[in-house]
């Protein structure tokens, strides 16, 4: 059996040249595996991040761009205390939003997050129709810290539960 070889002869001693150590094949490796977890962190977060407006940048476009009424964004904003309404039926919501240097009327029908209060750091998506924002998500920061109920809530039967437990 005779073996054929395809391509030019290069003696041993030759290969020998062209072998890498160990330790530079474990960097090579691991430049590789960190190359792709990088790029793969790039790539969704690129595909999943969502930007939110403020009121201001929200009015400001559609100052510029009529059109931009209708279209379907994010706002990140704080509510104003004693905007709040709730209609009887439990389930819509209309108040009023700020950056601190504009304020936007936004109607919310769901079920409010429990941490939806006055001064709250809200993200509403939705869109804007003539001087309203129609919002049919509403996202409410939690607390960064909890504290004890206020002296009005002190007193109902949940409260009271939850100190016994």
């Amino acid at each position: 059996m005779t073996i054929v070889h395809a391509g030019p002869y290069i003696p041993r001693e030759k290969l020998q040249e062209f072998e890498m150590k160990p330790k530079t094949t474990f960097m090579l490796g691991g430049v590789v595996v960190l190359g792709s977890a990088a790029w793969l962190m790039t790539t969704s977060i690129r595909e999943t991040g969502e930007y939110y407006l403020t009121p201001t940048e929200l009015s400001t476009r559609i100052k510029a761009d009529p059109s931009f009424t209708g279209a379907d964004v994010r706002i990140g904003a704080r509510v104003v205390p004693g905007s709040i309404n709730r209609a009887p039926s439990g389930r819509e919501y209309a108040f009023r939003i700020t950056d601190g240097t504009d304020t936007m009327s936004v109607v919310y029908k769901g079920i409010a997050p429990d941490t939806f209060t006055d001064s709250a750091d809200v993200v509403v998506a939705g869109f804007a129709t003539d001087g309203t924002f129609r919002a049919g998500t509403l996202l409410a920061k939690c607390a960064s810290r909890y504290e004890n109920a206020p002296p009005k809530y002190q007193n109902t039967a949940g409260y009271k539960a939850s100190k016994r437990a």
